[in-house]
């Protein structure tokens, strides 16, 4: 049984009582029709609590049992609508056998919770993964994955092609079809999800019917989780949004994260006239790590499998990993694209090194967007290093193959840098001016690594548990 299922029973149960006490109001005044009329009321309500509890959890519960007993005084309440005495009698009876089957339904039902993830991107799905394999090992837990659809956004507003990447997720994660997952059916007792930005995307947006302003609707608890983690702050301009307006809760990276939150959100609150009206700001926002770096802490190379022909690739070599950015792109234009052809260059006659090169999801629709005349020498680009096959093109969705598997960063600034942090490896920011040698990936880069020591610093106390504490914080907020 699921706890809002046990609540209902439990208000049913609140009007059988009142039902009582006007039951002896028309006793007491010989009211026998009306008498009667409420008797079976009565009757008909407690004959569909026990055949609910009966479905979900057999005919033997001392809930149904009381309920039968119940029943039974009903009908001998029923024979003696002439004899006030011994009416009231047989009130007192039923009031008290009243008692047991609330106490029944409370403490002797097994309740079952419901949780539900909504990822939308497979390479986002490890900002809730941990989450849900937290929720997963719990005996009294049903915990559901449904990735749903997004679109991407025509410049006149309207939705474009449908994306669906249900099937791109690990083989070890039981996906359920959107398509036959009824929210309101189901009424899950927590909602997670990791994209907050419902029609405000510009580029894509997930389907309307599952923006945060629609799902807060249909759960007990809607619980964002950034699909981003940052270096050290974020950004105040990201601190408002669906996510944060709607969910009931929202998981934070660090306790300085969560004061800019509350800061922004205060401003927003104060310039809209709406202090409190989307909760508590200090309750609402919690400074839990994420899931994004339990994946990562966790992670060891023997768990990912890679292509034979990458194998062969990589061989002894070092493998640095190459990561270029949408935000990069956008900023550098035709020199970055001059920088990208350098680089490729350069690892091209490496002999002791391997590039692994990850390029930002997106990033050829955001060029078709937003830089359509450039998007004709990107494309080239990718191809020539595709066909070239002296270093790997990692398109997948899963990003943190690419961070265990590698033995250096290099590239734009991106959350992937505050990822990689935690595996303690150097870390080195490209110079997209710079087209020397110099700014590349060396023996000496753990010498040159701009935020080595500040990155173990300021990571000392993630520790890999955010999704068990995540989970167990919400569970204790509803049960």
């Amino acid at each position: 049984m699921r706890k809002y299922q046990q609540k209902q029973l439990l208000e049913i149960i609140h009007t059988l009582r009142e039902a009582h006490a006007e039951i002896k109001k028309f006793f007491s005044g010989k009211k026998s029709h009306s008498v009667l009329g409420l008797i079976s009321d009565c009757q008909e309500s407690a004959v569909r609590i026990g055949n609910f509890i009966a479905q979900l959890q057999g005919e033997g519960t001392k809930a149904v049992q009381h309920l039968a007993e119940y029943c039974q005084l009903l009908y001998q309440l029923s024979l003696e609508t002439g004899s006030p005495e011994a009416g009231a009698g047989l009130i007192k009876q039923l009031s008290k056998k009243l008692y047991e089957i609330e106490s029944s339904i409370t403490t002797d039902l097994s309740i079952r919770h419901e949780v539900v993830f909504f990822p939308y991107k497979a390479s986002l799905w490890d900002s809730l993964e941990s989450i849900w394999l937290a929720a997963k090992d719990e005996p009294d837990c049903d915990a559901y994955v449904v990735p749903i659809p997004y679109f991407d956004c025509l410049p006149d507003g309207t939705l474009g092609e449908m994306h669906y990447e249900g099937n791109e997720f690990p083989d070890y994660v039981p996906i359920v079809d959107w398509k036959t997952y009824d929210i309101a059916t189901h009424w899950p007792d927590i909602i997670f999800v990791h994209n907050p930005y419902d029609e405000d995307n510009l580029l894509t947006t997930v389907s309307p019917d599952y923006y945060c302003k629609r799902l807060k609707d249909f759960t007990n608890l809607l619980v964002y989780c950034p699909y981003s983690v940052v270096v050290d702050d974020v950004m105040e301009g990201g601190c408002v949004n669906a996510g944060t307006l709607f969910a009931h809760k929202v998981i934070v990276q660090s306790e300085k994260v969560r004061q800019t939150y509350i800061r922004t959100f205060k401003e927003f609150e104060k310039a809209n006239n709406c202090k409190g009206a989307f909760g508590s700001l200090n309750h609402k926002f919690i400074a839990l790590g994420s899931p994004k770096f339990d994946k990562i802490i966790n992670s060891k190379r023997k768990d990912f499998i890679l292509p034979e022909a990458w194998k062969k690739l990589i061989g002894d070599k070092r493998v640095v990993l190459y990561n270029t950015t949408v935000t990069a792109i956008l900023a550098g234009n035709e020199q970055y694209l001059e920088k990208l052809r350098h680089i490729l260059g350069t690892f091209r006659s490496k002999k002791d090194v391997i590039l692994w090169w990850r390029p930002q999801p997106l990033g050829e629709s955001t060029w078709q967007a937003m830089r359509p005349e450039l998007l004709d020498e990107y494309q080239q680009i990718i191809e020539e290093y595709r066909r070239d096959r002296f270093g790997i093109y990692d398109d997948t969705a899963d990003m943190n193959r690419a961070i265990v598997m590698s033995d250096v960063y290099y590239g734009d600034w991106s959350p992937l840098v505050a990822l990689y942090q935690c595996t303690g490896k150097p870390i080195l920011i490209q110079n997209i001016e710079d087209l020397s040698p110099g700014d590349l990936p060396s023996e000496n880069a753990q010498k040159d690594n701009i935020s080595f020591e500040k990155a173990v610093k300021e990571l000392a106390n993630v520790d890999g548990s955010c999704g068990r504490k995540a989970y167990e914080h919400m569970k204790s907020i509803l049960y």
